[in-house]
Order: structure tokens, then sequence, then C-alpha cells
């Protein structure tokens, strides 16, 4: 049996003040075990979760959005390859947001995000969000002030609504070191199979790291709420945020309650 994991040490509760430097991105406290363990747990949970996706799929009632923000190599795209490289790709999509294109820019800032939302049956993850227009935007000065910073109301509001229409919101900060970050970025340059992935505007940003550390501390205390929480995921081992995220959207997809429906012996009608 795999050890025990406790993922709710790493979600932050409404009307917490968060400070980043205070929780250790390096930390794996939560699991009694080693990588080796946290490996055959990943497996174990993903023998679990793959027949709940397929539940959900089915009852077509239910809808799960997965958020994932972070630093530059935080590991967004090795999650989501980890975590979901056994569901059925029918009922799982992944939004990607990257730069703004000139249709989202003529529309609210919501609109691109809105869109690509779940529909029953479905599992949506953000591969970066709707939260880029309180960090980017805000770190960058791209918009003033007085906008960015009524945008923690309005997002809010939005994933309050998606709850109340059944969607369950589950929210995930990939907590990572400075220090982790260059290493990775030095990797993917040296790696002929990460190559693909380096790009030197990552470098770019890393004089930012104060800035956007601010940022994300702001933006997720003003947007931790009882409907859709964050959890501040230590990130620097990867199998460990890989655990993480996998239990929490186990236990997410478990608590639904969800049923196969019955078979419909109605006679189909046919035509005159």
């Amino acid at each position: 049996m795999a050890p025990d994991l406790h993922t709710g040490r790493y979600l932050l509760k409404p009307g917490t003040k968060l400070r980043l430097n205070e929780w250790d991105p390096a930390d794996t406290s939560g699991f009694d075990g080693d990588k080796d363990d946290g490996e055959k747990a990943i497996d174990s949970i993903m023998k679990k979760l793959d027949p709940l996706q397929e539940l959900l799929y089915a009852e077509h009632q239910h809808k799960v959005l997965v958020v994932l923000q972070g630093m530059d190599a935080s590991g967004k795209d090795g999650t989501i390859r980890r975590v979901f490289e056994g569901v059925n790709p029918e009922g799982v999509r992944v939004a990607h947001f990257g730069k703004p294109s000139a249709e989202d820019l003529d529309h609210d800032y919501l609109w691109r995000a809105h869109k690509e939302v779940p529909g029953k049956g479905e599992i949506v993850i953000f591969n970066r969000s709707h939260y880029e227009s309180v960090l980017v935007e805000r770190v960058h000065g791209l918009v003033p002030r007085q906008i960015w910073s009524r945008r923690y109301r309005q997002i809010t509001d939005f994933e309050r609504m998606l709850n109340e229409e059944g969607t369950t919101v589950l929210k995930f900060f990939l907590h990572m070191s400075k220090k982790e970050q260059a290493k990775r970025l030095k990797d993917r340059l040296k790696d002929p199979t990460k190559q693909w992935k380096f790009s030197f505007l990552d470098y770019d940003e890393r004089p930012y790291w104060k800035e956007y550390t601010e940022a994300y501390e702001e933006a997720i205390e003003k947007t931790t709420t009882d409907e859709a929480p964050w959890y501040v995921v230590p990130s620097d081992h990867a199998w460990f945020r890989d655990l993480v995220v996998a239990q929490r959207i186990l236990t997410g997809l478990q608590g639904l309650d969800m049923k196969y429906p019955k078979l419909d012996r109605s006679k189909p009608e046919t035509e005159g």
C-alpha cells in the first residue's frame, strides 16, 4: 500500500495572507515516502482516475476545470502529461493561453477563457489561464493599476458563476524556486529533446521574479474562495508536484457522487 498524501496542507484558505517565501518549494513532508514511492502512488491514482473520468463523460452532468499556473519551467506541461496520460482523450481537453490574439483583444479579457470552459462530462485543463491578465499585464505595465486591481473581483465572480452552474474548479499554483528554474532552463538548452521548449524570453522574464512573486501572491490571496480555492503545490520535485495535483483531482472526482446512466429502453421513433 502506498503511503498517504496529505494535500490539505497545501490548500490556501480564504482570508489567509500569502507569503510565498514561507512556503518551501522543495517540501515533500506531506507524503511519507521517497520518489520511488511517489511514482508508485501516482500510478495507483491514475488507475482510479481513468474509470472516474470515463464515468464523468458517460454521466454527462458534471464539469471539471483544472487551472495550472506557475513561473516559466514550473512544470505545467509535465504535470498534464503525467497526470492525464492514461485517461480517455475523448473527455479531456487542454486549453493553452499565450499572447492574446487580435480577436481576443477585441473582447473583454475573460472572453477567451470563457469560450474554453468545460462542457458537461468534460475535464478541461487551463495551461496558464485568465490569471495572466493580473500577472503579465500587471508586471509589465500593459494596463494601469485601476484596471488590473478590479479584475480580482471579476475573476472571483466568474469562477463563482462557473461553480454555481455545475463546474468544479481546481486551481494549482506550481511553486518553484528561482534556483530550480535556472537549472531547468539550462537543462532544456542542453537536451536536444527539450530544446524545442526553450525560449530566450524565459530568461528575459527572470529579472522580474520579485514582481511576479508579488503579483502571484496578491492574485492567489484575493481569488481563493470556498468555491474555487488555490493549492500552492511545492514543485521543485516534479514527482511530488504531480502527486499532489493527481491526488487532488482524484479526490475532486470522487466527491461528485456520479452514476452511470440507466439504459434507455424507449423505442426509437420511426418515420411515417
